[in-house]
């Protein structure tokens, strides 16, 4: 590997020593960054904007940071001076937020969301704003606006969505972080798809203030990176401060008792992403998990009761701001047919989708508890990423939607509102990456980057695309 792919592919952790011992100054390596995604970008399509005078402003504070703490002035933390990337549907001042969207295509915000906040605070700098499905309605980020961000590992195949670009970005060493969104998987089927870790937390745990909203009960902000202690960093960045995951011990760790779901995670699913599974688990065996075949009452009923809010809840907002019918000819077309589908949403339904959600909150607890489980475990995307434009996938002779197998295993955690993270657990015959999925409890982030750390360190260090 040539010393220019070792350092885009870096981990924080190996970026932040640099900085300490004098080797590598935040102003080189946002240079760095800035002129490799001039190079790369063009073929990705990851980002929308890249922010190069700021980001090179923001480097320099970082490195002034870094004089004053040898003068022992300021206390700096892991993130200082680390390039990093934000989906575009998170506010930014100053700096256009397009949602994906012809309609915002010239929106500028006046103030940043909260979650940029943090990061700035601790010292991020900020390199541009990723590429996503429109409006973050859809898996696929191929956009009718912009153009679809084509994933690193084979450039004719989708990098997931709806947090596309941020996956694809970090998937070709173009920036050591994202902040995604997720309301049905977005953060973990491109993590999935692209070969890099995504994290979902669990309700409230981050501010999703300041971001275009796609339904207000399942949208969750959260990080990406290429390892579980690079998406801890970022998770630690922005995560709220009140209310902190429960750790485990090291002996809790030794005695994990993760679920098996019986039901609805393995009724279509790839041979190929169920023999990475399979693997992954006999890894997590030898080190003393114990696994438990347990039944998850009401898996079956999620996927139209999130549909019945989600479809409800981003019609809803598109009214309000007045875009919705009276601009319906802005929107691509599969956004425009979701939008209708909202509009067809009986109230008498959305109420039953909210009280089934309740109970399947309920059962899903339940299980956890009466099974003494830390943790779910189950494949992240039943299909590796296919091909642009592939609508249809055929699993063992069967035909299915694409966008439905994307979406499927991910919904769960969703309307749960608990955390979930996608870790690499391989590659197919034709190397396209694979990822296994953990669900854990309400307070359990902390517990479920463990579990993904604890698989992560047993696999063989992960390649990289190979990009010209």
């Amino acid at each position: 590997m040539s010393t220019d792919s070792q350092l885009a592919f870096a981990s924080i952790a190996e970026i932040a020593k640099l900085f300490r011992a004098g080797k590598l100054s935040p102003l080189e390596l946002t240079g760095f960054l800035l002129a490799r995604i001039a190079s790369l970008n063009p073929q990705i399509n990851a980002y929308l904007t890249v922010d190069e005078a700021g980001a090179l402003q923001a480097a320099r504070q970082a490195e002034a940071a870094f004089s004053r703490k040898k003068s022992k002035t300021r206390k700096l933390g892991p993130l200082n001076g680390i390039p990093i990337s934000l989906k575009d549907n998170i506010y930014t001042a100053g700096i256009r937020t397009t949602g994906g969207s012809k309609i915002l295509r010239e929106f500028v915000p006046r103030h940043d969301a909260p979650v940029v906040t943090a990061l700035k605070n601790a010292g991020a700098v900020i390199l541009g704003k990723t590429n996503l499905h429109e409006f973050a309605y859809g898996v696929t980020t191929v956009n009718p606006h912009y153009g679809a961000t084509r994933n690193p590992w084979d450039l004719q195949r989708i990098s997931g969505g709806s947090s596309g670009g941020s996956a694809a970005a970090l998937a070709a060493g173009l920036c050591y972080g994202s902040i995604g969104t997720d309301t049905g998987g977005s953060i973990r089927i491109p993590a999935s798809l692209c070969g890099i870790v995504g994290l979902k937390p669990g309700v409230g745990r981050v501010s999703t203030e300041g971001v275009v909203p796609l339904s207000t009960t399942l949208d969750f902000v959260g990080p990406l990176a290429r390892t579980v202690q690079d998406t801890t960093l970022l998770f630690s960045a922005i995560s709220s401060k009140a209310g902190r995951s429960r750790r485990s011990s090291s002996s809790r760790k030794r005695h994990l008792r993760l679920g098996i779901p019986k039901e609805f995670f393995f009724d279509a699913l790839d041979p190929e992403v169920h023999a990475a599974f399979k693997s992954a688990l006999r890894v997590l065996q030898r080190h003393g998990a114990k696994l438990v075949s347990v039944s998850v009452p009401m898996l079956m009923e999620t996927e139209d009761a999130g549909n019945q809010i989600a479809w409800a809840e981003a019609t809803r907002y598109h009214q309000q701001e007045g875009w919705y019918p009276a601009r319906a000819a802005d929107y691509g077309e599969d956004v425009r047919s979701r939008l209708e589908m909202g509009v067809n949403v009986s109230a008498v339904s959305y109420l039953n989708a909210l009280e089934l959600r309740k109970k399947f909150i309920d059962r899903y607890h339940s299980v956890l508890q009466n099974e003494a489980l830390h943790a779910f475990v189950v494949p992240s995307t039943p299909i590796p990423a296919p091909l642009i434009g592939e609508d249809e996938t055929v699993i063992n002779g069967k035909q299915y939607p694409t966008r439905g197998l994307l979406l499927r295993l991910n919904r769960p955690a969703n309307l749960a509102g608990v955390p979930a993270i996608s870790v690499p657990c391989g590659f197919t015959a034709t190397a396209l990456p694979l990822g296994v999925q953990f669900l854990g409890p309400l307070d359990g982030e902390t517990l479920l980057l463990e579990i993904a750390s604890t698989l992560e360190s047993a696999l063989p260090e992960p390649a990289h695309p190979a990009l010209a």
